[in-house]
């Protein structure tokens, strides 16, 4: 078999099945299977699935297990050439899983690849990062991309050609069996994300490469499951894996600058959102909402970082 692939999903039904309907619609000459793992989701996932995609192989889960520990649960049986862990917030343009296989076939030290993530309006998301680091934490990442391109390579430029890139964003990304099974399955410390950086580095550590294969091109809604519903607890677990990621990849030494500083410039920006909200009489929705996830992320860390206060609450950790 050429390929499996892996859709995990927690109460995002409308965009599940326009997932499965592209997968199923475009997926042409490649001998795949379907995997659906549903997150205790009760806005009627499973059963839709059922329905409408008898052809998937569908895993219900009772507790909401995270999305690492979900793919894991299927990641250890793949017997096909190629896994591809695929969000249920995507949709499938004609060829592109086609082109990321190809593109693997041809180059076999390449341990994982992912395509050009669209937005609905055809203009291009974040597809790869580089990895995090005590500059692109501490100081504005944004700017560093603008004045070091070589270095922190971005949307920005057009590739026209595939590129070795640090890390992919995980929204699509396709492994090589053979490669996974040498690195390990996705690391479950990690509850939500950082989870495709950890891998990607890992990847390379191994002595295989990662690629963002522009050529293949997807539409990515982008956080569906998570920002748009839960914006406090989704930044909660991304602050989280970021000092997993620091305290296993990193010395000691970066470890303990970053964990130290990052809560002093989540305090600074929290002064500065508040001062800009009170001059502004509170009128501004947006201050309103950065002021919110900067309250709660602050007080998170004066109470020493709970899981309870992440996405983590009610889900079995399989520990993010």
């Amino acid at each position: 078999m050429d390929l499996t692939i892996i859709i995990v999903t927690w109460n995002t039904r409308d965009l599940l099945l326009e997932c499965l309907d592209s997968v199923y619609k475009y997926i042409e000459g490649l001998d795949y299977k379907v995997f659906v793992v549903d997150n205790a989701s009760d806005d009627g996932s499973a059963e839709a699935v059922r329905k409408n995609f008898p052809q998937a192989e569908l895993i219900v889960n009772k507790e909401n297990l995270g999305f690492i520990k979900a793919n894991n649960l299927v990641l250890p049986f793949v017997s096909s050439r190629y896994a591809a862990l695929l969000n249920s917030d995507t949709k499938l343009i004609p060829g592109a899983i086609e082109s990321l296989v190809s593109f693997m076939d041809q180059n076999p030290n390449v341990g994982m690849a992912a395509p050009q993530y669209l937005n609905a309006d055809g203009s291009k998301q974040n597809s790869f990062e580089n990895f995090p680091s005590l500059a692109s934490e501490l100081l504005n990442k944004s700017l560093l991309k603008i004045l070091f391109p070589q270095r922190y390579p971005s949307k920005r430029k057009e590739y026209h050609a595939p590129l070795a890139v640090d890390s992919v964003v995980g929204a699509c990304m396709m492994v090589r069996t053979e490669a996974m099974k040498r690195v390990g399955y996705l690391d479950e410390d990690y509850f939500f994300f950082l989870d495709d950086t950890d891998w990607s580095h890992r990847m390379w550590r191994a002595g295989y490469e990662v690629f963002y294969v522009p050529q293949a091109q997807i539409y990515h809604v982008g956080g569906a499951a998570t920002k748009k519903k839960i914006p406090v607890q989704t930044w909660i677990e991304y602050y989280r894996s970021m000092y997993i990621f620091f305290r296993k990849n990193k010395n000691f030494f970066s470890w303990l600058l970053f964990r130290l500083f990052r809560p002093v410039k989540l305090g600074i920006n929290f002064l500065l959102t508040s001062a800009a909200l009170i001059l502004t009489l509170g009128k501004n929705k947006r201050l309103r909402d950065k002021w919110s996830v900067y309250f709660w992320l602050c007080l998170w860390h004066i109470r020493l970082c709970p899981n309870h206060m992440g996405l983590q609450k009610g889900a079995n950790k399989g520990k993010k």
